[in-house]
């Protein structure tokens, strides 16, 4: 089984999300399964719903939206973000995994 926060090749991490856009509040919930379960209040037309997850990340890990992506899922609950800057066990420990 892979886990939530995976070490990427570009020196940074991914992390495995599960998306709940149009939610009442954007909201990092915690570990489903493995998968991180992330509430956004923006609906999933345009790219909205992926741009929240990005900036709700980038707070929760201190790192700028900028170096935060979506590179798989873009349509999908299930995504795959990278995020640029922060090693591993670092964004674990500020994700509380």
């Amino acid at each position: 089984m892979s886990e939530i926060v995976e070490p990427d090749d570009g020196g940074g991490v991914r992390l495995r999300i599960k998306a709940v856009p149009g939610a009442r509040r954007n909201q990092i919930v915690g570990p489903l399964g493995d998968r991180l379960k992330v509430r956004v209040a923006a609906p999933p037309e345009g790219g909205n719903a992926n741009r929240a997850i990005c900036s709700l990340l980038g707070d929760a890990l201190g790192i700028k939206p900028r170096a935060i992506r979506v590179i798989a899922g873009h349509a999908n609950p299930q995504k795959t973000v990278c995020v640029q800057g922060i090693a591993p066990d670092e964004a674990r420990r500020r994700l509380g995994l």
